[in-house]
């Protein structure tokens, strides 16, 4: 596994290729190449001012609200309920409520567990149906409230890197979601029929593109700056708090106690955790130096999360119906032992 030689970012995360040791997140960062807020504005213009802000009422999403409205323009903030809500991600979803229009969709919670059950074990990812809802739900309200401009946060491929060419991309479209939205090979379709899941509870997960939609990426018009994010986020009434021991930010992903899981499998298919790109993206920033960030990385990263948001992991698994003893084989069924040989951090824990 080799490390980029700017921040720690390794080359065995997917679709990373790195130029002259240099990973394309760090190349990116060198370069600006914001359209400005001229372009946002005559965008927001051309829709009268009326956005939708899919939203987790966390750090990135405050501030796109916020930022919505010192444009002018009148933003609905859609939430996609998440798969296990968090007390705090609660609150920070009500709070931002106080600043604009808030739509919850929240589907068949029974359907919900069984998609995060199968996520788990048919691809190593029990986030699947949330990355789904993100892309779905959005679009979904759009064709019901004709609001026809959906604006999103950053540019993934930009801010964390991608295939040479994807961060340039201003608009999200459908061949990217598919691409890049997390869905691992899986479509709604595949899970219809399996015991307990209908066609008809799959259509909450299908993206309706009506023609005249059309979604951007905030960070394209913009400097994305996740550190600024959150504090102008926590000026207007979000609440954050580190959610476990291999997170690098205190403002982030706060709002689902799965995250936690889905991160550390993360670390065992592909060798990083969240944390790993967390303070990568502080080191292109210059808050810390990239000695200490590998310093950090190497003593954290790897960490199972006991809890996450103050949600015990055990409680997770019981609540998607999954025995303890099957989770732990599913661990090891998608670790790639090649990256770790053998460290400690991955051994099989009996309990939480």
């Amino acid at each position: 596994m080799i490390r980029c030689s700017q921040c720690v970012m390794p080359d065995t995360r997917p679709d990373h290729v790195f130029v002259d040791g240099v990973c394309p997140a760090c190349l990116n960062a060198a370069e600006s190449g914001q359209l400005g807020t001229d372009a946002l504005s005559v965008l927001l213009d051309r829709h009268h001012g009326e956005v939708i802000v899919p939203s987790s009422g966390g750090k990135d999403s405050t501030y796109q609200v916020l930022k919505m409205i010192e444009l002018g323009a009148h933003p609905t903030v859609v939430t996609a309920t998440t798969c296990h809500l968090t007390e705090i991600g609660r609150k920070n979803i009500d709070n931002l409520s106080r600043y604009a229009t808030t739509i919850e969709v929240s589907p068949n919670k029974t359907v919900r567990a069984e998609l995060n059950r199968l996520g788990l074990e048919w691809v190593g990812d029990i986030s699947w149906p949330e990355h789904a809802a993100i892309f779905s739900t959005p679009f979904r309200v759009a064709a019901e409230t004709g609001i026809n401009l959906i604006m999103y946060g950053e540019n993934p491929q930009h801010q964390y890197g991608g295939p040479q060419g994807t961060e340039e991309a201003v608009k999200m479209s459908e061949r990217w979601v598919q691409e890049f939205g997390g869905f691992l090979g899986l479509r709604p379709s595949d899970f219809a029929g399996v015991p307990g899941i209908t066609k008809r509870d799959m259509n909450d997960y299908v993206a309706v593109h009506t023609p005249g939609v059309e979604s951007h990426w905030l960070g394209q018009y913009i400097k994305w700056d996740s550190r600024e994010n959150a504090h102008q986020a926590v000026r207007a009434g979000m609440i954050q708090s580190k959610p476990c021991t291999a997170n690098w930010w205190r403002a982030e992903n706060l709002d689902n106690a799965q995250t936690g899981i889905h991160d550390h499998m993360m670390y065992r298919k592909y060798g990083y955790g969240r944390g790993c790109t967390q303070i990568s993206v502080d080191v292109r920033e210059g808050l810390i130096d990239r000695e200490t960030a590998l310093k950090w990385v190497h003593e954290f990263d790897g960490l199972f999360p006991e809890t996450y948001a103050g949600v015990r992991c055990e409680d997770i698994i019981d609540r998607i119906g999954m025995e303890w003893e099957r989770f732990i084989e599913i661990l090891d069924q998608y670790t790639n032992w090649e990256l770790f040989d053998g460290q400690k951090v991955l051994r099989p824990l009996l309990k939480c």
